[in-house]
């Protein structure tokens, strides 16, 4: 996945803040599933495929920005304990202007 450290290896610190996310997102979107499983209950099984399927992965889509929208929120909170990383060999890479204006 884009964005993610490319050591692979998740530190204790980050066990633990991993586990407080999952926490806001499960709280995030239990309403969202509790509505996605009424929705599976109230069709039939000939309309869980097609339009009902389409449905459901709407809904799941909204979930998803549910959970979003509770990180960045917990963020700008300060919920978030560790500092951001820097990204390796981003300050030098070639072809950037560094902000200067260039004149023709």
């Amino acid at each position: 996945m884009d964005g993610l450290r490319n050591d692979g290896v998740l530190e204790a610190e980050d066990d633990a803040e991993t586990e407080r996310v999952l926490e806001l997102a499960m709280h995030a979107i239990e309403d969202d599933m509790r509505r996605m499983a009424k929705a599976i209950v109230s069709r039939r099984d000939d309309a869980l495929l097609g339009p009902g399927e389409f449905d459901l992965r709407d809904r799941m889509l909204k979930a998803a920005a549910h959970v979003l929208e509770a990180a960045i929120s917990d963020r700008k909170k300060g919920g978030i304990k560790a500092a951001a990383r820097r990204v390796p060999g981003a300050a030098a890479m070639p072809g950037l202007s560094g902000g200067e204006s260039r004149r023709s």
